[in-house]
């Protein structure tokens, strides 16, 4: 069985909880860096109602350490920050989170990002600033361009018709997933939701500077945000060129709980050695004489 494992990680004056898992036989080939969404934990990528749920068990097996950290607000941090922050002061604090992880953690070939909701918009945020490292990729899912309605409309977080904007037909999930889910969410923090409106400004904004290979995906049953031909066109105009757009079948909102996890998670860690492979094309090119 993969060790999962708590770990703490040092972001200046802010502590963030995160969950750990690395390789057990081998350094790792990279470290996927997992960012969950609003009203969710670390352990959201480490789903409990199935073993094929947890990505960081899957990641680890196949070779890579994954981190699945606690955004801030959220988890070890919720104390130090109990409105959490705004998108900037998240990718600050994100970004120094990682510089403490890899000071004294092997990261093989790198990070790659992968992120869900709001975790998502953070791993473009990060991904867009000048301080970030040289990613590897990222791979987002559940956060788009669009909202599917107004934002000033939507229920509130905590609610029923919120609840089930997050996890659509109940029927996409394992039967144990709601009783075990009660660990894994958390109270939104206000900054956050303040935040909500201005999404689309800032992706557009932010959108021209992600240089490096890009996926989203959409659940089949996806009611947050838009993601019919007509949005998926919009979305495509905005982004770099190669980046890649999928609707995953039979996936709520909360894709890496359901019972198409383990095939989105594949996917992702498919394009994760995809990445790996170009990459490496590119340094044996530049190599050659």
């Amino acid at each position: 069985m993969t060790d999962v494992h708590e770990i703490m990680l040092a972001a200046g004056d802010v502590k963030l909880s995160a969950l750990l898992a690395e390789p057990t036989h081998a350094p790792p080939r990279a470290v996927i860096v997992a960012v969950h969404g609003s009203g969710m934990r670390a352990g959201y990528f480490h789903g409990q109602a199935t073993p094929e749920l947890s990505l960081l068990a899957l990641g680890a097996r196949l070779g890579f350490t994954v981190l699945s950290i606690d955004r801030p607000g959220y988890g070890l941090s919720a104390l130090r920050l109990p409105k959490g922050q705004e998108l900037n002061g998240q990718v600050t604090t994100l970004l120094a989170a990682l510089t403490d992880f890899t000071r004294s953690r092997p990261t093989g070939a790198g990070l790659f990002l992968l992120a869900h909701s709001h975790g998502g918009k953070l791993a473009l945020a990060v991904a867009a600033d000048e301080r970030r490292p040289n990613f590897i990729g990222a791979d987002v899912s559940g956060v788009g361009y669009r909202y599917a309605e107004d934002v000033r409309s939507m229920p509130a977080f905590d609610t029923r018709a919120a609840q089930l904007k997050h996890w659509g037909p109940l029927g996409l999930y394992p039967p144990d997933t709601f009783r075990l889910a009660a660990s894994l969410t958390a109270t939104v923090p206000e900054r956050e939701q303040e935040e909500l409106l201005g999404w689309p400004d800032v992706f557009a904004d932010i959108i021209g500077r992600v240089n490096i290979p890009l996926r989203f995906t959409f659940a089949q049953h996806e009611r947050w945000w838009s993601h019919d031909e007509e949005a998926l066109t919009e979305l495509a105009e905005l982004l770099p060129t190669g980046a890649r757009m999928e609707r995953l079948p039979n996936a709520g909102h909360n894709i890496s709980l359901g019972w198409a996890a383990r095939s989105y998670h594949l996917k992702a860690l498919a394009f994760l050695e995809e990445c790996l492979v170009s990459r490496e094309v590119g340094q044996q090119g530049a190599d050659s004489p």
